[in-house]
């Protein structure tokens, strides 16, 4: 620490005094002199302390933000939500030239809207805190308009003599999309895998009624219901195999024309023995110059099947099916399969469509999956709403080949 303030000042007493006893012929050590002196020695050496400690904050200072403009992270000083410094790293990280660009603007306006009480609430618990906070993530903003995702963690901290936060992190975008592709093929084969699984069991188990009665076969006299049994047991097997071809490799089905009225017809005469069996009656309405819908004939009918099949036995009791068809809007037709049936909790619905998720005893999920499949490539939606012990009403929302006009007058 250099005295120079403390030198000068004790000078200038010493020349004061010097000069004060030449004018007035009196002594040079006086007690006026020791006291003025003593006075600019003190003086002296605050100003000089002072000095020292001014240069040695501006020294830390300087050598505090060459540190944050080396680190690899983006660091941004924030204070009452204002940039007050950024390094290198976040310059580049929000797509600016310079720092000038971003220091003085709001850390709101890189910041996406979701995540502003995200935010807001991280400022408070640094202010609470005195340690450097957990990382979160954050969507942020390029100056390009252009959206990444921002890791990083936040502390409380005194910069340029006033209170600031210092936040710390890095883009993890092409981390976020690796990881979420890792995610979606993991999902896959564990999907592959629980198919794999189904498939078996549900094959074993009429290859083992198959197996026992060829035993059978040996040892007794052939009767004709075992042949029959034989033969409704690789029936089954083949269903289960043909569904899941159809999902695994879906053929180039031709798309012709038709008319959904006969389509409808043709299913519930197919099927009209199995309700009255079942003790349910099935009511058809349709509206009145329906538009036609291009599909394939077999694989329509395959859905509408399936779902008919599904409300007959949602109804153990026996009951009413409604099936409405109807043009919905413009272009568009629908078709509602509504039952008196058990029903389906809510929580529930959203799994449906799951291979080998079910709510039959014997099912194996693999018919209204392969429902989802047909009408998704029809460029149609299938939804399914339900209220337990009230009934389910399943909704087929299929394009027309033409437009319905409509009257303006």
């Amino acid at each position: 620490m250099k005295n120079s303030g403390q030198v000068t000042l004790v000078l200038i007493s010493v020349l004061f005094s010097s000069f004060q006893a030449i004018m007035d012929h009196d002594h040079f050590f006086t007690v006026d002199f020791l006291i003025f002196t003593t006075i600019a020695w003190l003086v002296g050496w605050q100003y000089d302390r002072a000095r020292f400690l001014g240069k040695k904050a501006c020294d830390s200072e300087e050598s505090y933000r060459k540190l944050i403009d080396s680190l690899p992270n983006a660091v941004i000083i924030h204070q009452d939500n204002q940039v007050i410094y950024v390094n290198k790293e976040a310059v580049s990280m929000i797509g600016a030239k310079r720092k000038e660009e971003v220091i003085g603007t709001s850390i709101f306006n890189y910041l996406f809207p979701e995540y502003k009480e995200r935010l807001l609430e991280r400022l408070k618990q640094v202010k609470k805190e005195k340690l450097p906070l957990t990382n979160i993530e954050y969507k942020f903003i390029k100056l390009d308009g252009s959206v990444f995702v921002f890791e990083g963690s936040s502390m409380f901290i005194t910069f340029g003599g006033k209170e600031a936060i210092l936040s710390i992190g890095k883009d993890i975008t092409e981390r976020k999309e690796q990881t979420e592709q890792l995610l979606q093929k993991s999902e896959k084969l564990a999907l592959l895998g629980q198919m794999a699984a189904g498939i078996a069991h549900e094959i074993r188990n009429p290859l083992t009624s198959i197996k026992g009665f060829i035993q059978l076969f040996k040892t007794e006299k052939h009767q004709v219901e075992y042949y029959d049994i034989v033969l409704s047991e690789l029936d089954r097997i083949n269903d289960i195999v043909g569904e899941f071809l159809v999902l695994a490799k879906p053929t180039a089905a031709v798309f012709a024309e038709k008319d959904v009225k006969e389509l409808i017809k043709d299913v519930v005469t197919l099927i009209n023995t199995q309700s009255i069996l079942n003790n349910v009656q099935i009511f058809v309405e349709f509206e009145f110059d329906l538009p036609k819908i291009s599909c394939e004939e077999n694989q329509l009918k395959q859905v509408f099947l399936n779902l008919l099949k599904n409300a007959i036995e949602a109804m153990p009791n026996g009951g009413t099916i409604d099936v409405r068809v109807n043009v919905r809007e413009e272009g568009k037709i629908s078709i509602q399969i509504i039952d008196q049936g058990v029903g389906i909790p809510k929580e529930r619905i959203p799994t449906l469509g799951e291979p080998f998720y079910t709510t039959k005893e014997k099912g194996t999920g693999l018919g209204l999956m392969t429902c989802y499949k047909i009408i998704e490539s029809h460029n149609g939606q299938l939804t399914i709403d339900s209220e337990v012990n009230e009934g389910t009403t399943i909704e087929i929302i299929l394009p027309t080949i033409t437009q319905r006009v409509f009257s303006l007058s």
